[in-house]
């Protein structure tokens, strides 16, 4: 048996993060991985591999629909889709093999196998070569989560697919119908609309990333389109059922009427569940919530004194950055120090082309809270650096207290979003208002002064360019 002061369970963004720290802070520290690489989800099958291939698929339709407007001429345009998928795993191998890097430099001890509960102060890692037991002051689960299935679309991992499946197609789909109007489902069908694939996106609610503010999803709907994504928006699917190299895909509109595709793949994206199969919680007498989340209080706390939980596998947003957070906080705080995270704070980022981001509250959470709000927008086409670029679809919206001016929402549709919306959480964790942020000198020209203007919109309507 080997004694630890930390032993965390997965080693995902949260995970390895809160070993790191950890370690940093004088802990001897466990990790322990069920599968063969470390990085958990994001790194493996999730924010790293679809970066890859939205990167890579937005070069080719560069090349294919863009190039020519800037004078550059292709010739014949060809695409190896293998080799793209190939480059993604090498992106993804380099990744991993970093975090193992990172673990051996903070001598963190690493375990491959499954990781369950023994007791409260116990852990059981069990393995092909055999089980291994670790006793520990502090035990963290940050297992993660998995991919959602609907009881009428099971997965067969082939033609009706999880997320996990799409980023490794062994070739391209002449046809492809996304379940799911969310980040996951727009993301990887931007993807493969980009390449080619005529995509078709079902949605239940009556707009696309329903959890956004209602302006971002419509922009981004309208930008979609027009690589050839097709809507279908307030429609409930009801089956999916395959046929040799076929799926069938029946649903009902919002008016009552069936309607049916037949398609070469069927992508199932209507979000992801806690992922605590296996961890034998129970025999720590660790509590899940009513769903299936690990109950925590606001100090990561379960109701085991000294089992924590962290990321996918509690509540709020399922972010990779969030969990990091969460990860860091966590180590902290078994080290005495009082560390924070604030949630209003953790930027929602969609990695289509244009991107979305956002931070902070929407028009509509404000309306429904009675908040008395100003709202300035500055469009991305009215911007010098986007014309050049060619980059002019999207907008700047900051929402602002009326009456304090204090800066309660920023959401962004723009060429690279999930790099400016930085800007507005760095100025909304320091409370900042609408006027700090347009009395900032931004450099000229930048995509960041859409920021600006949009400030200026919110403060007396005083936006220059527009």
């Amino acid at each position: 048996m080997k004694n630890y002061d930390v032993v965390i369970i997965g080693s995902g963004p949260g995970g390895y993060v809160c070993a790191i720290r950890c370690a940093q802070l004088g802990m001897k520290t466990a990790i322990i991985e069920k599968y063969n690489t470390l990085g958990g989800t994001c790194l493996n099958v999730g924010c790293i591999p679809s970066k890859a291939l939205l990167d890579s698929s937005e070069h080719f339709h560069n090349a294919k629909a863009n190039f020519s407007d800037h004078g550059i001429g292709t010739g014949e345009l060809a695409l190896d889709f293998p080799k793209m998928i190939a480059r993604k795993q090498s992106v993804v191998d380099q990744t991993c093999d970093g975090v193992k890097y990172l673990m051996d430099k903070n001598k963190i001890d690493v375990f491959q196998g499954t990781g369950s509960f023994e007791s409260k102060d116990t852990v059981l890692v069990t393995s092909e070569a055999g089980t291994e037991t670790l006793k520990a002051k502090n035990i963290v689960i940050a297992t993660g989560s998995k991919p959602i299935e609907l009881p009428f679309a099971k997965f067969d991992k082939e033609r009706i697919i999880s997320s996990t499946e799409a980023l490794k197609l062994p070739e391209l789909p002449k046809e492809m119908i996304v379940i799911g109007g969310g980040v996951i489902g727009l993301e990887l069908g931007s993807v493969y609309a980009r390449l080619g694939t005529s995509v078709e996106v079902i949605e239940y609610a009556d707009s696309v990333l329903p959890t956004m503010d209602s302006a971002m999803g419509k922009e981004l709907m309208r930008s979609m389109k027009k690589i050839g994504v097709k809507f279908h928006l307030s429609t409930k699917v009801s089956n999916v059922s395959r046929e040799g190299d076929k799926v069938t895909v029946t649903a009902t509109d919002k008016k009552g009427k069936e309607l049916t595709w037949t398609t070469d793949i069927c992508l199932v994206a209507v979000g992801r569940k806690p992922f605590t199969a296996g961890l034998a919680a129970e025999k720590a007498g660790v509590e899940l919530d009513d769903r299936g989340r690990v109950a925590i209080t606001d100090h990561f706390q379960t109701n085991v004194p000294n089992i924590y939980a962290i990321g996918d596998v509690v509540r709020g947003a399922m972010l990779a950055h969030k969990a990091e957070e969460e990860g860091t906080a966590l180590a902290e705080q078994l080290a005495g120090q009082k560390p924070h995270v604030d949630y209003n704070l953790v930027p929602n980022i969609v990695y289509t082309w244009p991107e979305v981001a956002a931070v902070g509250k929407t028009e509509e959470q404000l309306k429904e809270a009675g908040v008395d709000y100003k709202t300035g927008q500055f469009p991305l086409r009215a911007l010098g650096r986007s014309r050049a670029s060619g980059d002019i679809e999207g907008v700047v919206k900051i929402l602002a207290d009326k009456k304090t001016d204090e800066v309660l929402g920023v959401h962004i549709v723009a060429a690279r979003a999930a790099d400016l919306i930085m800007e507005a959480v760095v100025a909304m964790e320091f409370r900042a208002s609408a006027e700090d942020i347009a009395r900032i000198c931004h450099g000229h020209p930048t995509y960041s002064e859409a920021v600006k203007e949009a400030a200026l919109a919110a403060t007396d309507n005083r936006a220059m360019h527009i």
